[in-house]
């Protein structure tokens, strides 16, 4: 998907505050942070959601959850965080290429899910 806004970020032609990147995947700063941490991993190769993942994928999905850790760790998230993945409508995607938002910092995130 040549329009698609994260396809475009991880080409380079929207800015974005990068904070890690490798071959597989890429990681920035969420621009409407929720938590003092708040960044958004992606895999470079456009992927709709995770109800469009394939067996091809599977070692850019473990990418995402191997570097997770770490980005926190590095962003000021040294006690723990969260890794939410939305998935269609229902899920609460909003931007059409999987994504991971990893979010933390120093004080608990709060209950999953409103009871």
């Amino acid at each position: 998907m040549h329009d698609c806004l994260f396809c475009r970020i991880a080409r380079g032609e929207i800015p974005a505050a990068r904070v890690y990147e490798d071959e597989l995947v890429l990681a920035f700063k969420d621009i409407q942070p929720q938590r003092p941490v708040h960044v958004l991993v992606i895999p470079r190769k456009h992927i709709t959601s995770l109800a469009h993942v394939g067996p091809d994928d599977e070692a850019v999905l473990g990418r995402m959850l191997a570097v997770a850790g770490q980005i926190a760790v590095d962003q000021g998230s040294t006690d723990g965080f969260r890794s939410i993945i939305n998935t269609g409508r229902v899920g609460g995607q909003e931007v059409m290429h999987v994504h991971m938002h990893v979010v933390g910092g120093p004080d608990p995130v709060g209950p999953m899910l409103k009871r």
